[in-house]
């Protein structure tokens, strides 16, 4: 049976490779890294969707805040707020976490390579959120490369793969395709204030609130919200 792990944040990106992965591979297993950040509120729902999918769901702990140099991740740096997409900020923006996937995908790895999965699965991609350095198609094959050579696998064992099926592809793409696979996004939170109701002001919010509009319909998120009388 083919097996994979998703980079499960319980995002728009994540969830769409979620449900792409359980359409691709036999036995799917989320992971989910709980690792400080001020939107943490990100894993309580990735539990929400990984219990109503009934895909076995690891959180990983670790503190990213004892690195700081984010605003995600650093609370005495202010979370950017935007009126239009057009003045979100330049590169990298401050809502990056220094080297975050990167530390993702070697944890990934290493959790993979002691139950046997060497197919590691993510959301990443550059189109609309072009300023993220560890988002980019070389970035994955560099990491590719780097656990294949750091691991079991260097001795002729089964080789590492990382897919990035959605990483040329913009976010209104993103979600019609899992569209396509009955992706459910209701539960799906992308907003960086750490509330489950999306603030509508941080750089994260106007790219999903973007990519709804250019599909012509209403945020899973949004009609969920609407339907429990919480907005």
């Amino acid at each position: 049976m083919k097996k994979c792990i998703v980079l499960f944040s319980g995002g728009i990106d994540s969830t769409t490779a979620l449900y792409w992965a359980l359409n691709q591979f036999g036995r799917v297993y989320a992971l989910t890294f709980d690792y400080g950040q001020r939107h943490r509120i990100e894993v309580l729902m990735a539990k929400k969707i990984t219990r109503k999918l009934n895909v076995p769901h690891k959180i990983l702990f670790f503190d990213l805040k004892q690195i700081g140099g984010s605003s995600l991740t650093d609370d005495k740096i202010a979370l950017p707020e935007f009126k239009r997409i057009d003045d979100i900020e330049g590169t990298p923006p401050s809502t990056y976490v220094p080297f975050r996937n990167g530390i993702f995908l070697a944890l990934a790895a290493s959790w993979g390579e002691a139950n046997d999965i060497r197919k590691i699965v993510t959301g990443f991609n550059i189109i609309d959120s072009p300023d993220y350095p560890d988002t980019k198609k070389e970035f994955v094959e560099v990491m590719e490369n780097a656990i294949n050579v750091g691991t079991a696998s260097s001795f002729g064992a089964n080789k590492f793969k990382i897919l990035a099926p959605f990483v040329n592809m913009k976010k209104s793409e993103i979600i019609k395709m899992g569209l396509s696979l009955r992706a459910d996004y209701s539960y799906s939170i992308s907003c960086y204030a750490g509330k489950e109701i999306p603030c509508k002001k941080c750089s994260s919010c106007l790219l999903r609130q973007k990519a709804w509009e250019e599909l012509g319909l209403k945020d899973h998120l949004i009609l969920r919200l609407e339907k429990e009388g919480k907005i």
